[in-house]
């Protein structure tokens, strides 16, 4: 059998998501004109990533909030502590200008945001380099940059975010939610075959349908159609459902499990997230012991990678952070 124009329907085309494909290239290469090295992963993709899924999001932000919470003193304002600390959880970098006086001598550090900072080839003569609108740069000589980074054991150019093994859940996540959210709006399940056998429908008929049914292509744009066919047969047109949500979807199975995958990426403790139990047995814990466990050890953990700049600061610039819990 031959399929033709006539023959077949199309009820809405699909489509993308996501323009961003975050894992687009990986790999660290110097760039064109071999000024500077690529990051090994999109950092605008990893960036709309926290829009993404609410879950994600909430991770950084609470991880955030905890490390800032902590922070004592050190040559940064609390404010631009917070923003360092969100571009090291976002991007696996954080990076930090010194901020001289009149006579150049360091009066502390300046958190430089990280989306446009590339690592300078040694051919270019080493150093950071900040991209600028309109093709414009600004380039930072060696010892002006100071870069914190999640080791990565593929390459020790840049940093690599500590969640990336969580990305491909966190995407899940938002295209079960965005799937629902069609399903909601369209009001037409996954969409249908509308088939006739009858002879009776002529030609005006049948054009008349195909271009109803393709007014609505789009998002939220089925539409209902009205069809007369004067002296047909009890089985003149039939509806042959694609598939049936009612029955298959897997909606809540598959957001409860990526949000935990997402999660335990992040290592954030349920408890602390204030989620409730779905079992009713057992609980998630006393939140005041997990509290205390989470902040003397991933509180810590995430401190360290900035006390570990404490080596190279002037005293009295020194980032000093408090993790110590006492016992309730």
């Amino acid at each position: 059998m031959n399929f033709n124009e006539d023959a077949v329907f199309s009820f809405g085309d699909p489509e993308p998501i996501r323009r961003e494909r975050v894992l687009d290239y990986l790999g660290v290469f110097p760039c064109a004109t071999g000024e500077y090295y690529l990051p090994p992963i999109d950092l605008w993709g990893l960036a709309t990533m926290r829009r993404a899924n609410g879950h994600h999001g909430s991770c950084v932000i609470f991880r955030r909030n905890m490390a800032a919470r902590a922070y004592v003193s050190g040559p940064l304002p609390v404010a631009e502590l917070r923003s360092a600390v969100t571009d090291f959880l976002t991007w696996g970098n954080a990076y930090f200008a010194w901020r001289r006086n009149r006579l150049g001598v360091p009066m502390g550090l300046q958190h430089v945001p990280g989306l446009n900072m590339r690592v300078k080839t040694p051919g270019a003569g080493g150093g950071f380099r900040r991209l600028l609108p309109d093709g414009r740069h600004l380039d930072y000589a060696p010892g002006e940059i100071l870069h914190v980074k999640e080791y990565d054991c593929c390459q020790q150019i840049y940093g690599v975010p500590d969640w990336i093994g969580g990305l491909q859940a966190a995407l899940l996540n938002e295209d079960a939610t965005l799937f629902r959210r069609r399903y909601y709006v369209n009001g037409a399940h996954l969409g249908y075959i509308l088939y006739s056998n009858d002879a009776k429908i002529d030609p005006d008929l049948r054009d008349a349908i195909k271009a109803r049914f393709r007014e609505g292509k789009g998002i939220g744009n089925f539409k209902s159609a009205f069809i007369h066919i004067p002296n047909g047969n009890e089985k003149a047109l039939q509806v042959i459902p694609i598939g049936d949500i009612s029955q298959k979807d897997e909606f809540l199975n598959v957001k409860n499990i990526s949000a935990d995958d997402v999660r335990a990426a992040h290592r954030v403790p349920p408890v602390l997230m204030g989620l409730a139990p779905t079992n009713g047995v057992g609980g998630l814990g006393d939140p005041v012991k997990v509290r205390k466990v989470y902040i003397e050890t991933e509180v810590e953990a995430l401190a360290q990678n900035f006390t570990a700049l404490n080596e190279i600061l002037p005293t009295g610039m020194k980032f000093i952070f408090n993790t110590e819990v006492n016992d309730v």
